[in-house]
């Protein structure tokens, strides 16, 4: 058995299509990714067994690596090869020493 911690959000039923569909998560280590799901049932389907099929239908997915998904990773910046960083004040005093840099 699979266990890891599954979280689902933003669950509806879709009439048109008559699906209940959610945006999954799965918390698996170090890595989080989201998955939107749909399973075809109809609307009298306790939202229990609706949320257990899209929570498998997530992890079959996540173990698999089979379509779209969204990885969820902390964002680092990094520095631009070959540059320094921009120092906004340098630069203004440049322009009031008339260096020779150009205005946008």
């Amino acid at each position: 058995m699979y266990t890891c911690p599954i979280q689902l959000s933003d669950v509806r039923y879709n009439a048109a299509t008559q699906c209940y569909e959610a945006s999954v998560t799965v918390h698996d280590n170090s890595t989080v990714r989201n998955y939107a799901c749909a399973i075809k049932a109809p609307l009298s389907t306790s939202f229990e067994e609706a949320s257990k099929g899209l929570a498998k239908q997530a992890v079959r997915r996540h173990q698999h690596r089979g379509g779209l998904f969204s990885d969820l990773s902390p964002y680092k910046s990094r520095q631009r090869a070959g540059r320094a960083g921009f120092d906004p004040v340098r630069w203004l005093d440049g322009l009031v020493r008339g260096t020779g840099q150009k205005v946008a």
